[in-house]
């Protein structure tokens, strides 16, 4: 019978120790191996897959509207793109490893199961988005003890470095295994609509030049709307208000230079921050720690 991940009972609060690290077998991609005690995760968003095993603990976070608990022995599902937050729901905190698959990774994964014949996992690019079709899982929070022993079987390997030839194995399996049991294909809804289409200019506008000073008067104009009218639409329909939502992509397309061994200075002012303190503030609400220690860990 195949191992299962047997759920951890924490016997005292755990520590605020995040650690980020990435493997060269998953190229753009980026893991976490953590447990958190009072820290919270302002809202934000990433431009990957997120797959958060649970191994001691329970996580509360909102996402897509609701409130959810992941607790031991779960893997929390956050997909591209979506703003969630994140807390502790216990007295003690939670422990975890993450996956942040890159669209590209999870999309080759699940070409590779229809068509054995696909070829090989494209490595992801600096233009890849979310494409018509991508692999949508209905669960947030999943309990399948199987692929949850798979997912960390595959995260410690990365983690140590091991043969890749098995690392690589066991992650492919793991990835593949999730998403033959709770993924299927879903269709992004076109913005056809007037809002969709004005949020879409606004995100348009905000992404252009991330370093130019934009005021909320000059963004509502390019939509036609009062600079009331434009922030509340934009807050309703995305989760975050103008400013944040700036922000947070500027922290996203930070990581690549940062993977890359750029230093936090250069990055932040490149990517419209103030300063490094700016920078580093934004920085520690959206990921747990600073941009130093993001880009320094095993595996890189």
């Amino acid at each position: 019978m195949d191992a299962v991940f047997q759920p951890l009972q924490p016997f005292q609060p755990f520590r605020n120790a995040p650690l980020y690290w990435r493997s060269s077998l998953v190229p753009g991609g980026d893991m976490l191996t953590a447990e958190y005690n009072d820290h919270t995760f302002a809202p934000h968003w990433h431009d990957a897959y997120t797959f958060a095993c649970i191994v001691a603990g329970a996580e509360r976070y909102a996402y897509r509207g609701g409130e959810h608990v992941a607790d031991a022995g779960s893997v929390a599902i956050i997909h591209p793109g979506e703003v969630h937050t994140g807390a502790r729901e216990t007295d003690f905190g939670w422990r975890y490893r993450v996956f942040y698959l890159p669209v590209g990774f999870v999309q080759g994964v699940h070409r590779q199961l229809a068509n054995p014949l696909a070829g090989p996992i494209a490595v992801p690019t600096a233009h890849d988005s979310i494409s018509d079709a991508m692999p949508w899982f209905g669960e947030n929070v999943i309990y399948d003890a199987q692929a949850m022993y798979r997912l960390l079987e595959a995260h410690r390997l990365l983690q140590l470095g091991a043969d890749p030839l098995l690392a690589e194995s066991v992650l492919i399996e793991a990835v593949s295994m999730m998403l033959v049991r709770h993924a299927q294909a879903r269709v992004p809804t076109l913005a056809t609509h007037r809002d969709a289409v004005r949020v879409e200019t606004m995100k348009a506008r905000l992404s252009a030049d991330l370093t130019e000073s934009l005021s909320l008067t000059a963004l509502a104009e390019a939509v036609e709307l009062s600079p009331f009218h434009a922030a509340r639409l934009f807050s309703r329909e995305t989760g975050l208000a103008p400013h944040a939502w700036r922000n947070q992509l500027r922290l996203v397309r930070a990581l690549p230079a940062l993977r890359a061994g750029a230093s936090a200075t250069d990055v932040a002012l490149a990517q419209g921050f103030n300063d490094l303190s700016h920078f580093t503030r934004y920085f520690r609400r959206a990921f747990g720690v600073s941009p130093g220690k993001w880009s320094v860990g095993p595996g890189a």
